[in-house]
């Protein structure tokens, strides 16, 4: 049943969206699955790919060309090297279609404006582990995606990390 799913990776490159990657990576793609990431960025970012898809998000942007310098610098990305080794992986061991995707705004809402956009059958992203109080006053990603997103939505928590 491979080949018919396309899932969505909230990425940040933080240590929680990395596992989220690791995670989907092992347990849900599948042999010509397609992984959308996704990048929110600012609505404040002064990048002239913006100006022309602030309304709908980059158009899908395919890993060979996320690779390439010139795209990263036009979205003002900066690829995880860790990242790129993953996703490379299962390009070629899943026969799996990368593709990244750039939106501006709320990530929250932007996330689930993905998810319609992109029909997602699914969505992964990582947690912070906020304190309750950092979630009240910062608000919780992950936690409003869940609730409002129209696609089931699994939240990947990061290990501990062991450094003091």
């Amino acid at each position: 049943m491979g080949g018919q799913r396309t899932v969505g990776i909230g990425m940040d490159y933080s240590q929680s969206s990395k596992a989220a990657l690791r995670w989907t990576v092992d347990n849900v793609l599948d042999h010509g699955d397609t992984l959308v990431l996704i990048h929110v960025q600012s609505p404040k970012a002064d990048v002239p790919q913006k100006k022309l898809w602030e309304n709908t998000g980059s158009p899908l942007v395919p890993l060979d060309e996320f690779r390439e310098v010139n795209i990263s610098k036009q979205y003002r990305l900066s690829p995880d090297p860790e990242v790129l080794d993953i996703l490379d992986t299962v390009s070629r061991a899943k026969n799996v279609k990368v593709v990244l995707k750039v939106y501006w705004g709320d990530p929250r809402e932007k996330l689930c404006d993905a998810v319609d956009d992109l029909k997602l059958g699914s969505l992964v992203v990582g947690s912070r582990g906020l304190s309750m109080l950092k979630r009240v006053l910062l608000g919780s990603v992950s936690n409003y995606v869940v609730t409002n997103a129209a696609c089931p939505v699994t939240v990947v928590k990061a290990a501990p990390s062991s450094k003091p």
